[in-house]
């Protein structure tokens, strides 16, 4: 039988084959006084007194305790069953914040490993292989989106929310049965007199953000008039392409995440306080790994902001139309419909309408005379004809 004992070998050499000691010494590279000494250790207790013992330290001051180790599996399990990210990283931010001792992120993930509590994922994508973008400033780029949650009874529900890019700090999170372009503009007005206006906002392509695929029908809707009369640059994602919005994108998993672990909201205004909850533990108690581990209030208040610097230019257009029986036509603007009256002297006429901004001039299409300008007043529907007959006054206040 084969044998790894080195002084085993070294007995067998001096009692079994009766080599000197000086000889075996030699042999094994070791000293005379050491075969002595393992003969000795031989005659007292046989083989397992001279069997290799082990090197390894008799106690380990760097290993887990266990009571630590239950801890960070109870800890796992309480985050995840409330909604919670219960990653490594968020594991040691709060036994740090508990004062407690703080093994490696590579040391718990093992330990939640061991604990069967993690699931592999051998498809997923490395993070190392995404291109990371993010802002310098805080208000450098607002992204806004609208994602939909169900109510207790199936119903489904639009949730409108605004992040910064740079801090991740969540501006506004509102649930509504749906949001119209009006009401998204509003909440961005809101937005801007209470945080000041950004430098840029990101968004989809979703008809209350931009009018830009509607093949300039109506023109500028409300959402881009807020925009353009505050200097905000504009900017929109590639259709079909939600990475570009991949922070908000990522901050919808956080927040349904976080809705599943609780029992459905029976009403809005119910799903408009989980939201308000969620609100307020997302920006000041969730420590967020870009953020070197700081919760999004924190890097907001603290931060530079940046300003608007975009020199929108002077939208115009032209309309084709023909003027209804009733002396009047339409249009739009800021995504509202509004009636012009330009006189029933004109009804079934065809006109061209050359429209900047706010400012309209109707002109009869056959001859191209011009019979009326309007000025648009946005509190009310009906607009008067700002002249009819006659060279039109000097400014719109005559």
């Amino acid at each position: 039988m084969n044998s790894p004992n080195r002084n085993l070998a070294i007995v067998r050499a001096v009692r079994d084959q009766k080599q000197k000691v000086a000889a075996v010494a030699k042999r094994f590279g070791v000293s005379r006084q050491r075969v002595y000494q393992i003969l000795a250790d031989y005659d007292a207790g046989g083989d397992a007194a001279v069997a290799p013992k082990s090197r390894a330290p008799h106690t380990h001051p760097q290993a887990v305790p266990e009571a630590l180790r239950n801890d960070i599996i109870d800890m796992r399990k309480q985050l995840t069953r409330h909604g919670l990210d219960a990653g490594p990283e968020t594991i040691a931010y709060h036994l740090a914040a508990q004062g407690k001792r703080v093994p490696s992120t590579s040391t718990i993930r093992r330990i939640l490993t061991d604990a069967g509590l993690v699931t592999p994922e051998p498809k997923k994508r490395p993070k190392s292989s995404y291109i990371r973008f993010e802002a310098a400033l805080c208000n450098e780029i607002w992204q806004a989106d609208i994602t939909h949650v169900f109510l207790a009874d199936g119903t489904r529900v639009e949730v409108l929310d605004f992040i910064d890019d740079h801090s991740r700090y969540l501006m506004s999170i509102t649930a509504a049965a749906a949001f119209s372009g009006a009401a998204v503009a509003a909440e961005l007005t809101r937005l801007i007199s209470t945080y000041g206006p950004p430098a840029s906002t990101l968004t989809d392509n979703g008809l209350v953000f931009t009018a830009r695929l509607a093949g300039r029908k109506g023109g500028r809707n409300a959402f881009e008039k807020v925009l353009t009369a505050n200097r905000i640059q504009q900017k929109n994602g590639r259709p079909g392409h939600p990475q570009t919005q991949g922070k908000i994108e990522r901050f919808h998993q956080t927040l349904k995440k976080w809705l599943a672990a609780r029992s459905p909201a029976p009403t809005i205004n119910e799903l408009q306080h989980l939201l308000d909850e969620f609100a307020d533990y997302y920006n000041t108690q969730r420590p967020h790994r870009a953020l070197g581990r700081r919760t999004p209030a924190q890097v907001y208040t603290t931060g530079a902001k940046a300003s608007p610097r975009d020199n929108p230019k002077e939208e115009w257009r032209i309309r084709n139309d023909t003027v209804c029986t009733n002396g009047k036509t339409t249009v739009r603007y800021a995504g509202k419909l509004f009636h012009l009256g330009i006189g029933r002297a004109y009804a079934s006429k065809k006109i061209l309408m050359v429209i900047t901004d706010k400012h309209i001039i109707t002109s009869l299409a056959d001859t191209g005379e011009v019979i009326t300008e309007h000025y648009i007043d946005t509190s009310r529907d009906y607009q008067k004809p700002y002249w009819k007959t006659g060279d039109p006054p000097l400014n719109p206040h005559q």
